[in-house]
């Protein structure tokens, strides 16, 4: 890790707690108490450790961790779970923990009661079940993430089903400071789901492990893909390929791959449409989708 200004930060514990350290001292430190704050503080952990090849959680995770229940998506798959699963859920644990540790300190500050707090993640973790990496797919295990809210305007411990983004956070803590938000902002607001004023769609933009574009509705899951595009060098198409339809109502963990399956052509219709639609709202080129035709192409994306 490394200071505003570039010189290492040393440390000597796990380092999500080394991480914590720095973020508690600057909220029990002597800044000014009636000026507003805005701490992003970012853990690596539960991440991949990419230049070790595993996952860390503190000393002990193996063990304590051990007999973990084997999530659904994960049963009776290949994989690297199972070596590394207990490590996974030490890390998280962790994150818990020194997330817990925060609260407190804003307690002690007494400033938690008009301070907003989230609690989220970037992605998930599929470990290469779906693919030859952890993240890149558009399934439940890399984008189903957990975020949690508290503060004005979040009070009372409301559970929302209805998809939400991470797009929508921007305009979400600036509405919460009475910040007008910049006209070209996506997004929504994310008290606007409280009380269910809320499309039910999320638009996914995924790369490197190849160029596609989903979208995740209550129901439905459903992909496009671009097989003949760079997912590293390319930001768009102009022609995708069907690649993945679930009904995550009767397969949420999503083991039964509906593409070719001539029952759900009218719903990959509607799903194109809904997708071109999340398209053109995001500035994109309303693109030409077609049906999975090559042989061997959703076995090339899985190995990716």
């Amino acid at each position: 890790m490394f200071c505003g200004d570039g010189t290492p930060y040393f440390f000597d514990s796990y380092r999500a707690d080394a991480v914590a350290d720095a973020a508690l001292a600057f909220l029990m430190g002597s800044r000014d108490r009636n000026r507003p704050f805005f701490l992003f503080v970012s853990q690596l952990e539960p991440h991949h450790q990419n230049d070790r090849g595993c996952f860390e959680g503190p000393i002990g995770s193996k063990e304590r961790f051990a007999g973990f229940e084997i999530p659904g998506d994960l049963q009776g798959t290949e994989g690297d779970w199972r070596e590394n699963y207990p490590d996974y859920l030490g890390a998280c644990n962790r994150c818990d923990w020194n997330f817990r540790r925060l609260l407190d300190a804003l307690t002690q500050t007494g400033e938690l009661d008009h301070t907003l707090v989230v609690y989220t993640s970037d992605h998930g973790c599929h470990f290469r079940t779906r693919n030859a990496e952890y993240k890149r797919s558009c399934h439940e295990g890399s984008v189903h993430i957990p975020m949690v809210l508290r503060g004005p305007g979040f009070r009372g411990g409301k559970r929302i089903a209805a998809p939400v983004s991470l797009i929508d956070l921007p305009i979400t803590l600036l509405d919460a400071c009475g910040i007008p938000r910049l006209p070209h902002m996506s997004g929504i607001p994310l008290t606007e789901a409280i009380t269910g004023r809320r499309e039910d769609v999320v638009y996914l933009q995924i790369s490197e492990s190849h160029l596609g574009r989903a979208i995740r509705t209550s129901r439905w899951k459903y992909e496009v893909v671009a097989p003949e595009n760079d997912g590293w060098r390319d930001a768009e198409a102009t022609e995708y390929m069907e690649c993945y339809l679930y009904d995550l109502v009767k397969d949420p963990c999503e083991k039964h791959n509906l593409i070719n399956d001539p029952a759900y052509t009218g719903i990959r219709s509607e799903l194109a449409e809904l997708m071109k639609e999340q398209m053109r709202k995001a500035g994109e080129a309303c693109p030409l989708i077609r049906p999975m035709e090559q042989e061997g192409f959703l076995e090339r994306i899985e190995r990716a």
